[in-house]
């Protein structure tokens, strides 16, 4: 046979294959439309709860970003000590940016979050006494504790306070919702594939006769098995498209509900978060429909 000839039946075997697919689909109705309801509840699941990992991973990051050292400064420090003590920090590895705190900031600073109490200041007079500080802010939280002591023995140093305990409990925070999270998101695609390919056995189960019928007159696995692959991917595609819609829209509204009341909540933005999202749950709804029709198909080819 010439090439023409091998072309022409690999076009003709594609297009059994696809309208094998369709006609399965459309004979097995009711099951193909629980197929895909079960992979849309499944990936809508799996992609929220992906949402949530990731909005935790960059709540995590947020957070960590937000752990400074606070320097206070013995009211002895002049101006000039003051000013060296500021270029001593900012020389210190592994910090990123150095604010300096005046008296009159930091006591203006407490009458802002005492409010409509600020009269209770008023027993102070003209007195200030709050001293002058500087807000440190490091590259890396862990870093905290190695600064830390550098800054205790500068001259005229009072003090440097970062919340060792509440440090601490972040870290173990952020490493617990990080690690958690990825254990969860495994789980769900694993609970995704098990479903899937349960759904897709109920199809394969009734046609498992015809199936036994092609195996016996010669019919190769994989002849075999491309129509139920397609049709596996197929569902898992669409039950995919109907998930990406749901998910894409319950995002949108917690975001405009949560940005109206919480304008400044790190929360990651849709646009590039829901492409990737996306992207993953067209990925693991087809490749699971592949998978789930493989494992459902195996017994049967076992003849």
């Amino acid at each position: 046979m010439n090439a023409t000839g091998y072309t022409v039946m690999s076009l003709s075997t594609k297009e059994y294959f696809i309208r094998e697919t369709y006609k399965s689909i459309k004979r097995n109705g009711f099951m193909s439309f629980a197929a895909i309801s079960t992979v849309t509840v499944s990936l809508v699941v799996l992609g929220m709860f992906l949402l949530i990992f990731l909005n935790t991973n960059n709540l995590a990051k947020y957070l960590e970003s937000q752990v400074q050292i606070t320097v206070y400064m013995q009211d002895e420090a002049s101006p000039a000590v003051l000013e060296e003590t500021l270029e001593k920090l900012k020389a210190i590895e592994g910090v990123e940016e150095v604010k300096e705190v005046s008296k009159e900031e930091a006591l203006m600073r407490f009458k802002e979050r005492l409010g409509e109490q600020e009269n209770l200041l008023s027993a102070l007079g003209t007195d200030n006494p709050f001293p002058n500080s500087f807000e440190v802010q490091v590259d890396v939280p862990s870093r905290i504790k190695e600064i830390e002591p550098q800054i205790h023995e500068m001259e005229y140093v009072e003090t440097a306070r970062f919340g060792q305990e509440v440090v601490e409990n972040l870290f173990a925070l952020t490493k617990i919702l990080r690690f958690g999270g990825i254990l969860l998101v495994i789980f769900l695609a694993f609970a995704t594939l098990f479903i899937i390919s349960n759904t897709i056995r109920l199809t394969v189960f009734a046609r498992r006769k015809e199936v036994i019928i092609m195996k016996y007159v010669g019919a190769t696995d994989w002849f075999i098995r491309w129509p139920f692959l397609l049709e596996g991917m197929t569902l898992g595609f669409l039950g995919a498209i109907l998930a990406n819609f749901l998910v894409n829209t319950t995002y949108g509204m917690l975001l405009n509900k949560i940005y109206s009341s919480l304008v400044f909540f790190p929360l990651l933005p849709s646009s590039p978060t829901l492409w990737y999202v996306d992207f993953f749950i067209l990925v693991v709804g087809t490749g699971m429909g592949a998978i789930g029709s493989s494992i459902s198909l195996h017994k049967f080819l076992r003849v």
